[in-house]
């Protein structure tokens, strides 16, 4: 955990610090209100304007803080990029954890992961964005640490095509679907917005309706989608 956890907790709020972020409840249960709310005003100004070009005035202004209340609850500014790549990462992750079963079918199973995958991204659109487009200005050992959850990521999702896939598929064939399965979650978090005609959970259906036609597509001897 990269944020000091000095500041204060629940309770401890200043009046002009505001709470209605829209990434409230991305965060870990222990940090501080005024932390919190940090991390929310971040999400939106990195998601806007980009790291490089947010500056710490950006961040406090919008809660009526000093530049210098940031320094009180995160070292850096990378560090506070940092809690939200990573924390974005593990909520993610744990929607999978949560939405798959090992008894399902395998296709239920690859329909399960997209999905839930395409479901939170789609909810938290502004703060997946900095989570997925932010990762440059990373240290190396942040950027080799949110490696290692987005390896978890390729994981799951090259398991549940090669289930669905058959033991006779090519792995290289297995590794370029589970990549376009990814990479379709992951885009739309540039231009999707909550109150889309398309809700969260349509786009999930569709999506995972989308991974299984892709995978069933490259089974050897069986070239098109049903």
């Amino acid at each position: 955990m990269t944020a000091n956890r000095r500041g204060p907790r629940r309770g401890g709020v200043p009046p002009l610090v505001k709470l209605d972020q829209p990434s409230r409840g991305l965060w870990d249960d222990d940090l501080s209100d005024v932390a919190e709310a940090l991390l929310g005003s971040a999400a939106l100004c990195f998601a806007a304007k980009g790291f490089h070009a947010t500056r710490t005035r950006d961040i406090t202004s919008r809660l009526g803080l000093t530049p210098g209340a940031l320094y009180v609850h995160f070292p850096t500014k990378e560090d506070l990029l940092f809690e939200i790549v990573r924390t974005c990462h593990q909520r993610a992750l744990k929607r999978l954890g949560d939405a798959l079963d090992l008894s399902d079918a395998p296709e239920a199973r690859l329909r399960q992961a997209v999905a839930a995958f395409v479901e939170w991204h789609a909810e938290n659109h502004t703060a997946a964005r900095v989570c997925q487009y932010e990762l440059s200005p990373l240290s190396p050992k942040h950027y080799a640490a949110v490696l290692g959850l987005r390896s978890q990521f390729n994981a799951i999702f090259r398991d549940a095509v090669r289930r669905v896939a058959g033991g006779d598929t090519t792995e290289a064939d297995v590794n370029r679907v589970a990549r376009a399965i990814l990479s379709l979650g992951v885009d739309l978090v540039r231009w999707y917005r909550l109150g889309d005609p398309d809700t969260p959970a349509s786009l999930g259906a569709f999506y995972a309706e989308l991974a299984v036609q892709m995978t069933v597509a490259v089974r050897t001897g069986d070239p098109s989608p049903p």
